[in-house]
């Protein structure tokens, strides 16, 4: 019967992140720097209110595109931090994590036979949702731009198929943020183009040295731009699934009706623990910031010591170290380290065939295991 499955789902895989990670399980003694999960516990006073919920038998639906005053806290966290302006009635929906709110944006917008443009390497969990949509991804080459999509380089991408244009920053893998004259030059090339913006902001909160900024804030573009974002990364609340999809009316009214035949609500009891993470902890990422600002500073000297050429990331928690040098594809080079060092890491060509050549190193791992993986990973360079 399998031959009569749908082929957009037969033809996709598992993610490159996810193999190498399952295949680490095989090696109990290795140090993992792959999965971009906070290694910091959700905040004391989130756990508590969603025990709170329980104890109060919160436990049935909500409302489709979620709890209005959590809607409400959502619009108020990113007009506080990122100056953008949404309504909690009609232009915020809640999802299960971001990868819902990607998954009901790109079925709302899809044109079957349509392109999408994504800065590679990208992190992959975009191109099997385009694919299944029916549309076709386009991958613009980052790597000569520092892992930045300009707006040069994206004017050269766009045809009459173009229906949708990704920013994911900052990025995964490479940690990259664009400045705001890079996104307003961006925003020049497409305002009033009939071309939508998805702007992954799920890393938002973890910015480095300057505050993030969202294309959604200039000129016009808020009327042709989606702001996916989440609490998945600013509250360690990976499997707490709460994401926030933030969009015109016009278009969030076709979006809530995608998402309600896919999962009615997002869980009742994480919406309330994710109000009170908006509500009480706004401030909740700023010591994992800093934390993780250490960390890559402390990785990025160890990895310019062993030699490794690497754009120094502005934000999340990956840096993407070339390895061309060593004359091994990423798999080899991946495959090597563990066997040899028993270190995992992500090859480069998981985030698409533009990440061949690189690997991606998670740095979202306590200090004694980033220090001990990047002994291993020096020796390892030094013997190749």
């Amino acid at each position: 019967m399998e031959h009569l499955l749908n082929a957009s789902v037969r033809q996709i895989e598992i993610s490159g992140i996810r193999k190498i990670a399952n295949l680490v399980a095989g090696y109990p003694d290795a140090l993992t720097l792959t999965i971009g999960q906070p290694d910091f516990p959700t905040p004391a006073h989130i756990v508590e209110a969603g025990q709170r919920a329980l104890a109060q038998h919160r436990t049935v639906y909500t409302p489709n595109p979620g709890l209005l005053e959590l809607r409400q806290a959502a619009c108020d966290f990113v007009r506080n931090k990122y100056g953008l302006a949404y309504n909690a009635a009609d232009e915020t929906i809640v999802t299960c994590g971001a990868s819902e709110a990607l998954d009901i944006t790109l079925r709302t917008i899809a044109d079957v036979g349509s392109e999408v443009i994504l800065p590679g390497p990208i992190y992959p969990g975009y191109e099997p949702l385009i694919r299944m949509c029916g549309m076709t991804p386009v991958y613009a080459d980052t790597t000569a731009t520092g892992f930045k999509l300009t707006a040069a380089m994206l004017e050269r991408y766009i045809t009459p198929r173009t229906r949708c244009v990704i920013l994911c920053y900052p990025s995964n893998p490479t940690g990259c943020v664009m400045t705001q004259e890079e996104l307003e030059a961006v925003a020049a090339l497409l305002e009033g183009k009939p071309i939508f913006v998805i702007s992954d902001e799920i890393y938002s909160e973890l910015v480095f040295g300057a505050s993030h900024r969202s294309i959604a804030t200039i000129g016009n573009m808020r009327e042709q731009t989606i702001v996916i974002n989440g609490l998945s990364k600013s509250h360690s609340m990976t499997g707490w699934r709460i994401g926030f999809a933030f969009a015109p009316a016009a278009i969030a009214r076709h979006m809530v009706k995608v998402h309600q035949y896919n999962v009615t609500c997002a869980s009742s009891i994480s919406q309330y623990a994710a109000l009170e993470a908006l509500t009480n902890g706004s401030d909740d990422a700023e010591p994992m910031k800093r934390e993780y600002a250490k960390r890559r500073d402390f990785v990025c000297e160890r990895l310019g010591a062993a030699g490794f050429e690497f754009v120094k990331p502005d934000g999340a928690f990956y840096v993407f170290p070339s390895i061309r040098r060593f004359g091994l594809s990423s798999q080899e080079f991946t495959m090597r380290l563990l066997e040899e060092k028993r270190v995992a890491v992500v090859p480069g060509d998981a985030f698409s065939s533009l990440g061949e050549g690189y690997i991606r190193l998670s740095y979202a791992y306590a200090m004694p295991v980033l220090e001990q993986a990047m002994e291993r990973l020096a020796d390892f360079a030094a013997s190749l």
